[in-house]
């Protein structure tokens, strides 16, 4: 299943708008990278709102991907994580580390502007 990747200017954005089976989550993976470095992006927002489940494997992958992001060069935020999920994950002893999370896709859009903000005035 192929997950969209729109370039809004400078910027990335993805929705995950449906259940992931565990080849479908590296091949997202897989295309978020490719992506960010074809079009040469400085940050990307990945939207799970529309995730009721996020197991451990879709964890693992959404944080490794965002740390993989980062080390190429551009910035990454993961917007609208559910509280059910959230509970999930804390239950499961999984976090997301050194990952930028925001409530909604608006407030996603507005991080990533910061962060890429404050890269470029380092």
């Amino acid at each position: 299943m192929k997950i969209p990747i729109l370039k809004q200017g400078d910027i990335l954005m993805t929705s995950i708008q449906v259940e992931l089976s565990d080849q479908d989550a590296l091949d997202f993976q897989n295309d978020v990278l490719e992506e960010v470095l074809r079009a040469e992006a400085s940050g990307i927002v990945i939207d799970i709102t529309a995730l009721d489940v996020v197991d451990s494997f879709m964890a693992r992958i959404l944080n490794d991907t965002a740390n993989m992001v980062r080390m190429l060069g551009t910035e990454c935020v993961i917007a609208g994580m559910r509280p059910a999920v959230a509970l999930t994950l804390v239950e499961m002893g999984r976090k997301l580390i050194g990952v930028e999370m925001t409530l909604n896709l608006e407030q996603g859009i507005d991080r990533l502007r910061k962060l890429i903000e404050e890269r470029g005035a380092s």
